[in-house]
């Protein structure tokens, strides 16, 4: 969680480098609260306005949520009404965090995925609002800030990776993302990738389906 922090310190730097007030990244990151689109969306907001080319790069670039959503549907069965704030508050790291350990043995799973959910968003709406504040007292040399949020999905891919008993469907997720990016390019892979993704592990379990019959 003190990672989320930082990344959030650096896109307030970031927010206030390209002259945007401290209310800017305050309210993004609290209202929209997804961090890869925020990074997008300081560039977006400098742009032309084109409310459909920013409504597909929403979808593009936050399309892994439904898979995060369908994974956690189980976990988040019997939370009465706290899922609603469990739906709104899933990021890359609280799916992380709550995949991984969604009920540590003594806690109440509820309430342990809500304070989960609820200190990464305090984590980062703190860090984002942190970082604009220091941005605007003091020049910054924001060069390279924009790869922190790369470098966090990394971290997450390889802890996720050491953690994990069967390392194939991360082994799927990567080769069928890498033929994608050469396929359709840097800018467009992302759905190409999530629908290949899941067609092989629709295919995978068809298959193991009539193996077992």
């Amino acid at each position: 969680m003190a990672g989320f922090l930082v990344l959030g310190i650096s896109y307030g730097f970031l927010m206030t480098s390209r002259g945007f007030p401290v209310i800017y990244p305050l309210a993004m990151s609290a209202l929209i609260y997804a961090g890869s689109m925020e990074f997008v969306t300081v560039d977006l907001l400098l742009s032309s306005f084109n409310p459909w080319g920013a409504l597909m790069l929403t979808l593009m670039v936050n399309a892994r949520h439904l898979f995060y959503g369908l994974a956690m549907l189980p976990v988040f069965r019997g939370t009465g009404r706290k899922k609603p704030y469990l739906i709104f508050g899933m990021c890359d790291e609280t799916f992380a965090l709550e995949s991984a350990d969604p009920h540590p043995a003594g806690t109440d799973k509820g309430w342990y995925l809500f304070f989960v959910t609820l200190l990464n968003q305090i984590y980062w709406v703190g860090g984002a609002t942190l970082g604009a504040v220091l941005g605007n007292l003091a020049n910054f040399d924001t060069r390279g800030l924009d790869f922190v949020l790369t470098a966090m999905f990394l971290v997450l891919f390889l802890e996720q990776w050491r953690q994990a008993e069967a390392r194939v469907p991360a082994l799927i997720g990567l080769l069928a993302s890498l033929a994608c990016l050469l396929v359709f390019g840097p800018d467009r892979f992302i759905i190409p990738s999530m629908v290949a993704i899941l067609a092989i592990f629709i295919l995978l379990d068809f298959h193991s389906q009539r193996e077992a019959s």
